[in-house]
């Protein structure tokens, strides 16, 4: 797992309190954190859409004199339809417990009560990213490897009688079951593919996904996201993350 606690995340704060604001801003900052706070529900669905965060902590109450909770259950709802995977934890007073139950019963992961207890908000944060961080990875990789699983439905036969193929066969039985580095070589239409599939399915990664990328084919402004990945956010069109071919192929 990946220790939160010295890593930066970037988190979401919405609440319509100033000082409190200011207090959880100086408390997260300390702590590593990347900060941004918004006072507002429309502020906070605007992050949303223009950042990547790893955590959000939300109140349930924006409006004067309101104890309902509607706006910070509207908020959550809409944070959802944005990014499912994002965890969102609910902010409320010790006297509107019955708010925050309702809340994860919505699909909040947790809740804060105010004031809170320094200690407890941050294990709660950095479990609840470690947490997401996990589902995120999981899913990702099923996702890819959906079509890693359609791409090897069929184990790889290589049929060969002549003597030059015969001789090829040998050097692949004789490196395949090795770590050697393998540059197979040849004019288009040879089998080379064929071959790299043999000798992945001789080698200790059997069963492990070959990842097969067209180099060729990928402009310079995909080619680091193919083999790397990135982050949602990451770059204007990056609407969600994606794992690199080098990632998907450690699998």
């Amino acid at each position: 797992p990946v220790d939160v606690t010295k890593t930066a995340r970037r988190i979401l704060i919405a609440d319509d309190q100033s000082d409190l604001l200011a207090a959880l801003r100086l408390l997260l900052r300390g702590e590593g954190f990347v900060v941004t706070s918004v006072s507002s529900p429309q502020a906070a669905l605007a992050a949303v859409d223009e950042q990547h965060f790893d955590v959000a902590l939300i109140d349930l109450n924006y409006s004067r004199d309101t104890t309902s909770g509607a706006e910070g259950f509207d908020l959550l709802g809409e944070i959802q339809k944005r990014d499912a995977e994002l965890p969102v934890l609910v902010m409320t007073a010790w006297g509107s417990v019955d708010g925050a139950v309702e809340a994860l019963k919505r699909g909040a992961r947790d809740y804060i009560t105010k004031p809170w207890e320094n200690e407890r908000l941050l294990l709660t944060l950095r479990t609840q990213i470690e947490l997401s961080q996990a589902l995120r990875q999981r899913q990702r990789l099923e996702q890819e490897n959906q079509r890693l699983r359609r791409a090897d439905a069929h184990a790889p036969i290589m049929i060969a009688n002549s003597p030059a193929m015969r001789s090829v066969l040998e050097i692949i039985e004789r490196v395949g079951p090795s770590d050697a580095s393998v540059l197979v070589t040849g004019e288009h239409g040879t089998g080379k593919e064929v071959v790299a599939r043999v000798l992945h399915a001789q080698s200790s990664r059997r069963e492990r996904p070959l990842v097969t990328v067209n180099a060729g084919g990928l402009s310079d402004g995909v080619f680091e996201s193919e083999l790397f990945g990135h982050v949602k956010g990451a770059f204007t069109d990056a609407k969600t993350a994606r794992v690199g071919s080098f990632e998907l192929a450690h699998e």
